[in-house]
């Protein structure tokens, strides 16, 4: 307080209320901005198709086209998978409604000859009852045909950004140069890597899955792996989001012991990829500690929805890049996020 300005607790607090603040306008907003956060990870990820072909003497307006081509490209796929997997799992379930009343009802039973009340095993079944499931189904399609409605915001969201990223890079430094430059290439280049690295696996990670489940008779397995490949861009618990579903399914149609394969099956080919090989490739790119990794996916689902979810890494990387890394007096801040100590010596 010698030089007249705030105590570090008062400054400390002003910030927390501002973050408030802003992340409840993002909230309420969220409807605009989530479609916006989306386009801009997929031109990101898109627009490195324009260096090789202006190389190669393409004008800049037709390497920007090619741009939004790539673009579109990912988002078609995308929500053909979604739109695949929510219409035949939607489908699905009226051909199994006599084995989930069945599962239920023996998972009932077993629950109270443990000591269960008749209410907790009722409420517990209750989970698999068609009654339950079908009004989900349909919460699923009508959330695809919300997805549907904010696609057409994305798409014009990509032809916008990929203009302006062109013309950011004609207009020299963007970002201020020197560390503005160097914070930027490295946050643009770390979202890449992650989704580019995270595809990738998801991609051996569904086959994988999709085949382990076929081989064992579990219904749709398709709608299972396309499962495995969503979860997989959703940090440490986007596996255990994966298996719930096709081991219930399995313990409706196999029983225990066929729930029981499809978990540890599951178990060894995520932990290997997921735990053991993926993490070695996207440490060095996204440089965030487990803790906010795990904290940043529960924190944007909730601000932006769940879409959040799968944002939760460029999100976070961008509150650091703007807010943590330009700052020489937040060191600290940057090695509890996960700065490796080269980045934090550069």
């Amino acid at each position: 307080m010698a030089d007249g300005g705030l105590a570090h607790g008062t400054r400390v607090l002003l910030t927390l209320a501002a973050a408030v603040v802003v992340f409840a306008g993002v909230w309420f907003a969220r409807d605009v901005l989530a479609p916006a956060a989306v386009a801009a990870v997929v031109v990101i990820i898109a627009h490195p198709v324009r260096f090789p072909l202006e190389r190669r003497g393409w004008p800049s307006w037709l390497a920007t086209t090619a741009v939004i081509v790539v673009a579109y490209l990912i988002l078609a796929a995308l929500a053909a998978l979604l739109v695949v997997a929510s219409a035949q799992f939607v489908a699905m379930l009226p051909d199994y409604a006599d084995e989930l009343q069945r599962t239920a009802t023996e998972i009932a039973g077993w629950l109270e000859s443990l000591g269960a009340t008749d209410a907790t095993a009722s409420a517990a079944a209750s989970a698999l009852h068609p009654e339950t499931l079908v009004p989900i189904a349909a919460s699923i399609a009508d959330a695809v045909l919300g997805f549907a409605t904010a696609f057409f915001f994305v798409l014009a969201y990509v032809i916008f950004m990929a203009a302006d990223a062109s013309g950011f890079r004609r207009g020299g430094a963007a970002f201020g140069g020197g560390q503005g430059e160097g914070i930027a290439g490295r946050y643009f280049t770390g979202v890449r890597r992650y989704y580019v690295v995270n595809a990738s696996f998801g991609a051996v990670v569904a086959v994988l899955d999709g085949l382990l489940l076929w081989a064992l008779g579990v219904p749709a397995p398709v709608v299972w792996a396309i499962l495995a490949f969503v979860t997989n861009f959703i940090p440490n618990i986007g596996f255990v989001i994966g298996v719930i579903p096709p081991a219930v399914l399995a313990l409706v149609v196999g029983g225990w012991p066929l729930a029981l394969v499809v978990v540890l099956a599951y178990s060894v080919i995520n932990v290997v990829l997921q735990v053991l090989v993926q993490p070695k490739f996207v440490s060095d790119a996204v440089g965030l500690s487990l803790t906010l990794t795990f904290f940043s996916v529960v924190f944007w689902a909730l601000v932006i929805g769940p879409i959040g979810a799968i944002l939760c890494i460029p999100l976070t990387l961008l509150v650091r890049a703007l807010l943590v890394e330009p700052d020489p007096g937040a060191g600290v801040l940057r090695r509890l996020s996960g700065v490796p100590p080269e980045r934090e010596r550069a």
